[in-house]
């Protein structure tokens, strides 16, 4: 038996099938995956999330630890409730991992996979050692994810007095409310709000959710949403041996000021002189529109070599299969082996669903 989230009775009475996931007990679906991924897509769906970790940061030296251990600028969170995505890079330019940083009324709040508590917690450690920083695990605390088209209109009828501070909420911003933290940030490509608050008191909100038509989601749904909405999975689309450059995220680096050193810099500067050679590889998004399933794993060949498909999956949204695949940078056409037969597909931006539409060509 794994680590259990304070929600683990409340999994089991909504009929979920219980996985282990990095060590935790979760539910993979309630019955239908297609089902609980089309309820985030129309209407409102609720995943418990509580399995990640939450780190607080306090202390003189908080920012500047920050600008020093990621690769985007924490120097772009000018007020209280805005948050960012980063990586966290070793020295070779790898990703150890990716997250979310918010600043906090007390310093910076990071979110980080559960899969990589223990590495990024020791990582952290590390760096802070020449730094006046408080790192601080928060485990009593849980994070239920909401989202879809209803998302919000749910979260307040169930938060009626923080209706009017939920609804003001620009996407990647938050806001705390006493000892909760709500914010407008997620992993499926849909309007949602992210709420972070004590552990004893998850039932309780799980009950009003499911009381408000909000309907139960699992691991599996949470997957193929993330995928059609183009985001890395840490572990398959990027790790310590990728560097961000060739997991798209790109976005995600800050390399002004130029006088900013930040872990990684060095590496993924010389990725970066490499890539615009066309000597480095890029994560692209692959559609086969006809026959067949595309997988993690399977080899692809392009017109300028090899490559591999990281995510893969039938798409519940398009009805067919898509994926993400690390390729050669500036291929122009692809095929991928599928049960030992070569089969088309379409190299497209790997984004492939936003709303509830269609977003590629």
């Amino acid at each position: 038996m794994g680590q259990q989230t304070a929600l683990f009775a409340k999994h089991l009475e909504a009929g979920a099938k219980i996985v282990d996931f990095a060590d935790w007990d979760m539910p993979i679906n309630y019955g239908s995956q297609i089902e609980e991924h089309q309820q985030v897509r129309t209407a409102a769906g609720v995943f418990d999330v509580s399995h990640m970790t939450v780190v607080d940061l306090s202390g003189p030296d908080a920012q500047n630890y920050l600008q020093y251990l990621l690769a985007n600028d924490v120097v772009r969170l000018d007020a209280i409730g805005r948050a960012l995505y980063s990586a966290m890079l070793n020295e070779e330019g790898g990703v150890i991992d990716d997250l979310i940083v918010y600043r906090m009324s007390f310093g910076y709040r990071i979110v980080v996979n559960c899969a990589t508590r223990q590495k990024d917690l020791d990582w952290m450690a590390k760096q802070a050692a020449s730094f006046d920083v408080k790192i601080k695990e928060q485990p009593g605390m849980a994070i239920l994810a909401v989202h879809g088209p209803e998302s919000i209109d749910k979260v307040c009828e169930v938060l009626p007095e923080h209706t009017e501070t939920i609804r003001a909420l620009g996407n990647f911003r938050g806001v705390e409310l006493d000892d909760w933290f709500v914010a407008r940030t997620g992993y499926t490509g849909e309007k949602g709000l992210e709420v972070i608050f004590p552990q004893e008191q998850a039932p309780q909100l799980w009950d009003k959710l499911l009381g408000v038509g909000v309907k139960p989601v699992g691991l599996g749904a949470r997957d193929t949403l993330r995928l059609e909405a183009g985001m890395n999975l840490y572990g398959q689309d990027m790790d310590e041996k990728i560097s961000p450059l060739a997991a798209n995220m790109n976005f995600s680096i800050a390399w002004e000021p130029t006088e900013r050193d930040f872990i990684g810099r060095k590496a993924i500067e010389e990725h970066r002189s490499s890539l615009l050679a066309g000597n480095f590889p890029q994560l692209v998004g692959l559609v086969l529109e006809g026959r067949g399933v595309l997988r993690a794993g399977q080899e692809v060949k392009t017109d300028k070599g090899e490559g591999l498909i990281t995510s893969g999956s039938f798409s519940p949204t398009l009805k067919h299969s898509i994926a993400l695949a690390r390729i050669p940078v500036n291929s122009e056409s692809c095929q991928v082996d599928i049960r030992g037969k070569l089969t088309s597909v379409r190299i497209v931006k790997p984004n492939f669903v936003r709303f509830g539409k269609k977003v590629f060509e």
